[in-house]
């Protein structure tokens, strides 16, 4: 045997061995309704992704969505125009933590599911395979939304490129049954540096932005709908823990008392949010289940 004859020969046994440890691509469970794309991070970016169902998501409907009406009514006529094969965006929801973003995506599921919709959930590190999922759900019968949360991008990261040649940017066009929508706490998804805003100049009374900003904008501007969702005034907020405690049968008792507690939760969390009701309301619940049953 030559010695190029025995290059090869451990070559071969070195790529079969490479193969064992990559995942099989398996066919998804199209009886699902949901998945999660994952891929096993510990084998790199040559290590393949797949869907994964999740059989039990969340339950939230959008009746549970308090105090963001506008919202909640933009978004829910651009998923039925989806549904329906007419004209629908991508969209964009960002704004301040807890108020809803996400509930928002999940209870639109919950409330088409079916009508057709179908969620897929992926992590803005695993961007890059955007390609590999857009193959698996190409010709589909279904209508899916990528649902991504809590988006946003440092300096250099991969999956920004991949987002953005899917949403406007690519040779390929996005397949009709397919829909992105992103959470953000930053409307443009990318931190911005006051040295950036420096080189913005106006011209004839119009705002120019310099490059650095215009590059970090049209990312976002690939959004077709933005929702934008502002911190909860203290009215919202006790609406909102009111309607938590409603749903667990824990709202009898003094209101005055309940909503002292309710504030000074939040004070203590330095937040008024959606989701600072829902822990309150939990916990709330929780202790007056335990003071029932110790008596």
């Amino acid at each position: 045997m030559t010695e190029l004859d025995t290059v090869l020969t451990r070559a071969e046994g070195l790529l079969g061995r490479l193969e064992l440890l990559l995942p099989v691509a398996t066919e998804p469970d199209w009886s699902a309704r949901a998945w999660r794309w994952r891929r096993n991070g510990s084998q790199g970016r040559g290590a393949q992704g797949w869907l994964e169902a999740v059989h039990r998501p969340h339950r939230l409907q959008l009746s549970d969505l308090c105090c963001i009406d506008a919202q909640r009514d933009e978004i829910d006529r651009n998923t039925r125009q989806f549904l329906a094969g007419a004209g629908a965006n991508n969209v964009l929801l960002w704004g301040s933590r807890g108020t809803g973003k996400s509930s928002l995506i999940k209870a639109l599921f919950n409330t088409y599911q079916n009508r057709g919709l179908r969620l897929i959930e992926i992590d803005k590190d695993d961007l890059i395979d955007l390609p590999s999922v857009l193959d698996l759900i190409h010709g589909r019968p279904e209508r899916f939304i990528l649902y991504c949360d809590d988006l946003s991008f440092e300096a250099g990261e991969s999956g920004y490129k991949a987002l953005k040649a899917v949403l406007d940017g690519s040779i390929s066009a996005p397949p009709d049954n397919l829909l992105i929508y992103a959470t953000s706490n930053r409307r443009h998804l990318l931190p911005e540096f006051q040295r950036e805003n420096q080189a913005s100049r106006l011209v004839d009374g119009e705002i120019h932005h310099g490059e650095g900003i215009e590059e970090k904008i049209s990312l976002s501007d690939r959004f077709g709908l933005w929702l934008s969702f502002r911190p909860f005034s203290q009215q919202d907020y006790l609406s909102v823990c009111h309607h938590w405690l409603g749903q667990l049968q824990a709202d009898a008792g003094d209101a005055a008392q309940i909503e002292r507690a309710a504030l000074q939760w939040a004070l203590r969390r330095g937040s008024r949010s959606g989701r600072t009701a829902w822990q309150f309301a939990r916990d709330w619940a929780g202790r007056q289940r335990l003071s029932l049953d110790q008596h």
